[in-house]
């Protein structure tokens, strides 16, 4: 049985598109390989290693999250090393170029210095950072880690076309493979969806004629919670918004809420279990997220495969998926006028929302679903495990 050892900085419970991504490509794969990982703590209620799915986890820290990370590139190594010395690792599969991939360019370079010898090491990019963050945020130490990272990378995945490219604006030469994060679609197919819809509106104080807009997201700038909280007030009274996820920005969006005058149409939900979110997908009309940065997002791809029409904005790896008016709408960054224009559209346009759920829904069936994204990354670790002058 063939090994992959995986670093990334947080894994399951926690749950982001990276972590998902990981979960899906390793059970369609676990007949292939084994894979082991190596992740922050984060929380004291985890215990140090456990099997999570397909996965044999090994978590390092004492449970406080900024200090779980300080450390994790230099403890993380060390935990490397152990297992390189009982196992034989096809690759490292490093997940984004962060705290946890700190580790496996640690231990490629010592093993290079003192015994000519390295892991063939996968970087998948997965942030959806801007520009701007990746400049200016500690001093460019994010930006210059991506340098870092990419010069001492054999094989690049990214989850989209614009991280891609950023990765070859700085500077990486080596092979780079797009794969992007998928969905599975028969999850996203809810049965009984109209007592569902039913059920979730009930529970949450909307009725059947009330048209709910619906985001999850991290409650942070980049993702533009606040520019639809804002298009409410171009809209219809029955346009309603359902907000899914939590972050640093949302005492300040409930005060924006209240200013605005606007309590009884917006509701904050709070964390849900990602295997929730189908039902609260079949509950809304449209899927909102004016995004000012994307690496790709997940969420999106995820409304479409549950019948969900999305507005979204031309920016990073959305323009990817969306095509304006065929497989969505697009809005103008930063400009709630234009995000409640798009509303209005799919409120005014029956035949037109029709038609981009249908197209929509079936390019997700055709090019995201998990089982095709995991036969892409079934190809990486093979050419990655073939480069001969690289074996251990």
């Amino acid at each position: 049985m063939k090994r992959i050892l995986i670093f990334s900085t947080a894994y399951l419970p926690f749950v982001g598109g990276a972590e998902v991504a990981v979960k899906e490509i390793t059970e369609r794969l676990a007949e292939e390989y084994e894979f082991d990982l190596i992740t922050a703590r984060l929380s004291r209620t985890l215990p140090r290693s456990e099997i999570v799915g397909k996965v044999r986890v090994f978590r390092i820290g004492i449970g406080i999250p900024i200090m779980d990370k300080l450390i994790l590139p230099f403890v993380g190594a060390l935990k490397a090393w152990g297992l390189i010395r009982n196992n034989k690792y096809q690759a490292f599969w490093c997940i984004m170029a962060t705290w946890a991939s700190g580790a496996a360019y640690a231990v490629n370079m010592v093993r290079g210095v003192f015994f000519r010898k390295r892991v063939p090491l996968v970087l998948t990019l997965q942030e959806g950072d801007s520009e701007e963050h990746l400049r200016y945020r500690r001093g460019g130490l994010i930006s210059l880690s991506w340098y870092m990272a990419l010069k001492r990378t054999d094989m690049v995945t990214a989850i989209s076309n614009y991280l891609l490219a950023r990765a070859k604006a700085m500077g990486y030469k080596g092979e780079s493979v797009l794969v992007p994060n998928g969905v599975n679609t028969r999850k996203f197919q809810v049965t009984d969806s109209n007592l569902l819809r039913a059920e979730i509106r009930g529970m949450h104080g909307f009725s059947e004629e009330d048209m709910i807009l619906v985001t999850t997201s991290r409650l942070v700038k980049k993702n533009g919670v606040e520019n639809v909280i804002e298009a409410l007030q171009f809209l219809p009274e029955n346009v309603k918004f359902m907000i899914i996820g939590t972050g640093e920005l949302e005492e300040s969006l409930k005060l924006k809420v209240k200013s605005l005058k606007l309590d009884d149409r917006v509701k904050f939900l709070g964390l849900i279990s990602h295997d929730e979110i189908p039902k609260y997908l079949t509950a809304s009309d449209v899927f909102v997220r004016p995004s000012l940065s994307e690496g790709m997002g997940n969420s999106f791809i995820e409304a479409m495969a549950a019948g969900i029409p999305i507005v979204a904005t031309p920016v990073g790896g959305i323009v990817d998926f969306l095509r304006n008016g065929e497989t969505g709408l697009f809005a103008e960054v930063e400009n709630p006028p234009s995000v409640a224009k798009a509303v209005q559209k799919y409120i005014d346009d029956p035949i037109l929302r029709d038609h981009i759920i249908e197209n929509a829904k079936r390019m997700v069936k055709e090019m995201y679903d998990w089982d095709i994204i995991a036969n892409r990354m079934r190809s990486v670790f093979t050419g990655a495990a073939s480069r001969s002058d690289l074996d251990q």
